[in-house]
């Protein structure tokens, strides 16, 4: 498998590879109960479900945030950006294999929430990249930021920092 990154690019797979490294599926963390002071916010037709974010080593200039958004109406709607307190900005990037290559690239005129539709932004997908972070995230933390969409505006959503390891989540169901 050939890699070839940009800096920038490294040091974002280098976060992302730490957050997989115990990534808790949504609905293992629904179901977990993990907690969240602000697990459903709603804002229009939209759902956004469980923001949250992995916590990030020092000196770490960027962080990734995921939550799921469900859109309940008939017409499509799209995330277009956000916020982060600590972040000088938020893109919306997309993780993919291509021939046996990792690629991360921004999510161009953002993110699309299909009528009727869930999307997940998890690590190895789709997530938000907090971009020139001013300090690491630390575990614990509830830090609120906001997302922005194209037709239903800007909600405030509050994400929960959890560890780098995911030791701090439900244990895992493993099938021998």
């Amino acid at each position: 498998m050939k890699l070839s990154f940009s800096a920038g690019a490294l040091a974002a797979l280098t976060l992302m590879a730490v957050s997989a490294l115990a990534p808790v599926p949504f609905e293992t963390a629904k179901a977990a109960g993990l907690p969240s002071p602000s697990a459903t916010v709603k804002i229009g037709d939209l759902t956004i479900e469980q923001p949250w974010s992995r916590a990030t080593p020092g000196g770490a200039k960027v962080g990734g945030g995921y939550l799921r958004i469900t859109n309940t109406g008939k017409e499509p709607d799209r995330l277009v950006g956000g916020s982060f307190p600590l972040a000088e900005r938020v893109e919306i990037h997309e993780m993919s294999m291509v021939d046996n290559v990792m690629r991360m690239k921004p999510v161009d005129g953002g993110l699309d929430i299909a009528p009727g539709a869930s999307v997940e932004l998890k690590p190895g997908g789709y997530h938000l990249m907090f971009m020139d972070l001013k300090e690491p995230l630390k575990d614990g933390q509830s830090l609120k930021g906001t997302l922005v969409f194209e037709k239903a505006g800007t909600v405030e959503v509050t994400y929960t920092v959890r560890g780098m390891g995911g030791q701090e989540t439900a244990p895992m169901q493993h099938k021998h």
